[in-house]
């Protein structure tokens, strides 16, 4: 695996200074193919699992922790199982031979999965809303916070205004003294 150092390196070379993926691949002593990855991707791809990992023990009773937690949905909150109660439950009632840590685990994805998070963002190019002020066409994120900036060697907070537009990168943010200022 190449670290991050090892990656921007490459995608420097080649991008920055204007060498070949080729010339790259023979400095770096890396394959034609890795370095034309590296090239593609402006961060370095995680693992992925290609196939989810087996659960021998715990496979054939996927079902009764589903049920359970279908059941608690319903339920008192008080009387909602834990996932501890769940490995007890399963080692009574089914003879399950597994350790706790397992059910823990998949009792902490299985509740994870039933509730949403957050909601993803897309942003096809070319959309037909334009932006508030210079009508260019996309769709935009815009924020307002507050942050503690030194200026002028006095520390003081400050308000911020920022925009983003994800199809072309470009961002906006603009800092004001106090909340009411108004242009």
């Amino acid at each position: 695996m190449f670290g991050v150092d090892n990656y921007a390196a490459v995608r420097r070379f080649v991008f920055t200074e204007g060498h070949s993926r080729r010339e790259a691949a023979r400095v770096f002593g890396l394959s034609r193919g890795t370095v034309l990855k590296m090239c593609r991707f402006s961060l370095a791809p995680g693992y992925t699992r290609k196939v989810p990992a087996a659960k021998p023990k715990l496979g054939a009773l996927l079902p009764v922790i589903d049920t359970i937690l279908e059941g608690d949905r319903t339920g008192q909150v008080k009387q909602r199982h834990t996932a501890k109660r769940i490995f007890e439950r399963l080692r009574d009632e089914h003879a399950f031979a597994g350790g706790c840590t397992v059910v823990k685990d998949c009792v902490r994805t299985r509740r994870a999965r039933g509730r949403e998070n957050c909601v993803p963002l897309a942003h096809p190019p070319g959309s037909p809303c334009a932006c508030a002020w210079g009508g260019l066409p996309g769709h935009g994120q815009v924020d307002f916070g507050e942050a503690v900036a030194i200026i002028g060697g006095v520390r003081q907070k400050i308000h911020f205004f920022c925009t983003d537009l994800p199809q072309s990168d470009a961002c906006f943010v603009k800092a004001y003294p106090r909340e009411t200022t108004e242009l």
